[in-house]
């Protein structure tokens, strides 16, 4: 599953490597934005992508990519959960984006 939205002016990109990703999942990515938009309004993009791996399929990982002048901020995270996953992810960035001010 991919989609493409346009969230307060920010391009959004999702990419699901063979997943589905449900509604909860979605306002989350949403909700880490709006986290993000806290420590910076250059927000040009922001690509963020969910891969199943593993043998048995139980192996979950969120990456997301930033786009914002100069460098552009990157996380991911491996776990189990995707909304816990994204909560940490956007920790990291937030993190990322205080070091860089």
């Amino acid at each position: 599953m991919n989609y493409t939205e346009n969230y307060k002016g920010i391009k959004i990109d999702v990419q699901a490597v063979n997943l589905e990703i449900g509604d909860a999942v979605q306002q989350e990515v949403r909700s880490s934005i709006d986290k993000l938009l806290r420590f910076t309004h250059e927000i040009n993009w922001v690509d963020v992508y969910f891969k199943t791996e593993g043998s048995n399929g139980q192996d979950h990982k969120v990456g997301m990519k930033v786009g914002i002048p100069g460098p552009d901020a990157f996380a991911e995270e491996n776990g189990e959960h995707y909304v816990p996953m994204l909560k940490n992810v956007t920790d990291k960035l937030v993190r990322q984006l205080q070091k860089s001010k």
